[in-house]
């Protein structure tokens, strides 16, 4: 049995082989992890194409399969992760979750209602700076209503990295930032075990 369950929740370019790699080094560190499959096995090549693929099977639709995926394990106190459009998916369901042990954000965040309340709920967001799709305002603003939510945030910025930086088939990919990135991650994985 790892020392954390994670539910590890893929891009918008669906379940790569990068998220595989991302699973097998949690899992190195001892960790349980899933990596539940959002998108029915299919994969894209470009962003566009995945969000046209998001757009025509809806948000609900998609929150409905992620929620599926975790009820099993959730009682286990899980940690949610993802990738950009999987880090969405896993704020929206540890936020939801009062058994979640912590949220993993990797290249993305989420709105959040006006009433979400959580308490103390550890979350590590990893992100580029800057981020075509998390700009410092949106950013600032998500860090204020986290932390209005009882949320316990650390926020951590790669200077000049591409956006999905941590993908090392995609264009994006930053070796040093990727690295950086998952030895602090695995901290923090760490630090949720006592």
């Amino acid at each position: 049995m790892g020392r954390m369950n994670i539910m590890l929740f893929h891009s918008t370019y669906g379940p790569r082989p990068a998220v595989a790699r991302a699973a097998d080094r949690l899992r190195a560190a001892g960790h349980e992890v899933w990596t539940p499959d959002l998108f029915e096995g299919r994969t894209f090549d470009t962003v566009e194409e995945g969000m046209a693929y998001q757009e025509e099977t809806g948000r609900d639709e998609l929150l409905k399969r992620a929620v599926l995926a975790a009820a099993p394990y959730s009682g286990r106190g899980l940690v949610y992760a993802g990738f950009s459009f999987g880090a969405s998916v896993a704020q929206t369901l540890a936020l939801g979750d009062d058994r979640a042990r912590g949220l993993l954000l990797l290249h993305g965040t989420s709105d959040l209602a006006e009433n979400t309340a959580v308490d103390g709920l550890p979350v590590q967001l990893h992100v580029a700076e800057p981020d075509p799709f998390e700009t410092d305002d949106w950013l600032t603003a998500w860090y204020l209503r986290m932390g209005r939510a009882g949320a316990d945030v650390e926020v951590y910025r790669y200077a000049g990295a591409g956006h999905l930086y941590t993908d090392p088939d995609l264009p994006d990919f930053d070796e040093e930032a990727a690295e950086a990135t998952w030895r602090v991650a695995l901290g923090f994985l760490e630090s949720l075990e006592s």
